[in-house]
């Protein structure tokens, strides 16, 4: 890491984003710290923080050109449109590419080559234009994060019940941290990265029974997994308020769940962050901390 180098974090006001840029200030404090963001008020506790802000939208060509000038290190965090994301992430990578970029790194899905899962269609075409590119790049092929699951815990302790079409599918999750962690230690290092690929996923893997069972043994209370149709999850999530369409998308993904899509024992995520990962147990006990008037069993 030298002195003048740039890092530029697209989505840096996301979830994953503000994570990864609070762990650059941490480890890579004399860095130029860059944040793509799309509303900068959103984002004043960066900009307090001494992250630089840079307004564009990945639809609009001309902005991310502009947001990525100078740019040593882009780490693309990939859109959250799906079935919108080729254009903009083409948008994000011609702008690295004009800025002279060092460095590329995209958040990919886990297995992106061989994931037979709708949503890795997209990640495998982004793969192919950051190849073509002749961009230096690092894939970093993330698996499912647990707050997939623990963002929905207070509904399942309402119903007593996570509804799924993962069957007895095991899904090697890690926290969104771990995944943050690792992006952020690619991005600080003064390493040579370039044409890595890696498999991130977390250190141990369960079924949604398994999970529903940790819900109900930490909260004292009854959760049962109860495994549907990919026809009849994606009518559950249709009738949750979900549009048609990405009820489509996610029950197809939890069907090809069942089939082993997102389980992985590479251990590669621990090994880049220099930790285990965040156990799902962990995760489960941080999301009932949260609810108010939690009253828990023992953990």
């Amino acid at each position: 890491m030298t002195v003048s180098e740039s890092i530029v974090v697209t989505g840096a006001s996301g979830q994953l984003g503000r994570l990864v840029v609070a762990d650059l200030l941490r480890i890579a404090p004399e860095a130029r710290l860059i944040g793509i963001v799309r509303n900068p008020a959103a984002a004043k506790d960066l900009t307090d923080r001494g992250v630089e802000l840079r307004v564009a939208r990945y639809e609009d060509a001309a902005s991310v050109a502009a947001a990525l000038a100078g740019a040593d290190k882009v780490l693309l965090i990939s859109s959250s449109e799906a079935r919108r994301r080729i254009p903009q992430h083409r948008h994000v990578i011609d702008a690295a590419k004009a800025a002279g970029a060092k460095l590329f790194l995209y958040t990919s899905i886990l297995h992106a080559d061989t994931n037979p899962m709708a949503l890795a269609i997209e990640h495998r075409e982004t793969e192919a234009l950051i190849h073509s590119s002749g961009l230096p790049f690092v894939l970093l092929r993330n698996g499912w994060y647990t707050e997939n699951y623990t963002a929905g815990l207070a509904a399942a302790l309402r119903h007593g019940v996570i509804l799924g079409a993962a069957g007895d599918g095991r899904v090697s999750s890690a926290a969104r941290a771990d995944f943050a962690a690792a992006a952020a230690a690619m991005l600080a290092s003064p390493a040579t990265q370039t044409g890595r690929v890696y498999e991130l996923a977390g250190d141990s893997a369960y079924t949604l029974t398994e999970l529903a069972a940790e819900i109900a043994r930490q909260s004292g209370r009854p959760v049962i997994y109860r495994n549907l149709s990919e026809a009849d999850y994606k009518a559950a999530l249709q009738a949750d308020g979900l549009p048609e369409e990405f009820g489509a998308l996610y029950a197809e993904s939890d069907a090809k769940l069942a089939a082993g899509a997102l389980h992985d024992e590479s251990r590669q995520l621990s090994g880049l962050i220099g930790r285990p990962t965040t156990t799902m147990a962990q995760s489960v006990a941080a999301a009932l901390a949260q609810i108010p008037s939690m009253h828990r069993g023992s953990s």
